[in-house]
């Protein structure tokens, strides 16, 4: 029983001590993007190992463990995300054809603060995100092109657009509720 309290606590103190040090090695492997984050990698592996740390005979290298058990999540996630990404001309036909059908009854003629809120929200934005919106909706880019200029993967576009439209929804309603 000691042997598992002194697992619990040498991987407690570890991950305490070495925090920082674990993100700079997830992100030095990997792409941040918003599928592979290096602060949720770490956590999950965190996770894992003290749900586990009574099961594990007594760790004697426990930099060399941790070390080991996030690389070993970073390749099962390199390998998932390889099978789950659909590139093929379908999948962007498929989102052609959608926002086609989304925008093709819109209306462009929006009150003038709006476009100014709207200007001033993407301008808060991370340049990767203002760059993703200004691209394909403004400019009319598809992800496929974009993809093949820049060499980002279309899910990784497809992920930031995604994420510029929330953030920019939510700053769109903040400004709304402010002037309520």
């Amino acid at each position: 029983m000691a042997a598992d309290k002194d697992n619990y606590n040498r991987l407690s103190t570890f991950f305490n001590e070495e925090y920082h040090s674990l993100r700079g090695y997830v992100q030095s492997r990997i792409d941040d993007t918003s599928e592979r984050d290096a602060e949720d990698i770490v956590q999950d592996v965190a996770l894992r190992l003290f749900s586990k740390a009574v099961d594990y005979s007594p760790i004697n290298n426990i930099g060399g463990f941790v070390y080991s058990s996030i690389r070993n999540r970073i390749i099962d996630l390199m390998r998932t995300k390889k099978d789950t990404v659909n590139e093929d001309g379908d999948f962007e036909t498929q989102w052609a054809e959608f926002a086609e059908l989304f925008y093709s009854e819109a209306s462009n003629n929006y009150p003038e603060n709006l476009q100014e809120a709207l200007k001033q929200g993407i301008k808060t934005l991370k340049p990767v995100y203002q760059d993703i919106i200004i691209a394909v909706d403004f400019e009319g880019y598809t992800y496929k092109e974009i993809a093949l200029d820049t060499g980002i993967s279309i899910g990784t576009l497809m992920s930031r657009r995604h994420r510029a439209m929330s953030l920019l929804s939510n700053y769109l309603e903040t400004i709304k509720n402010s002037t309520l």
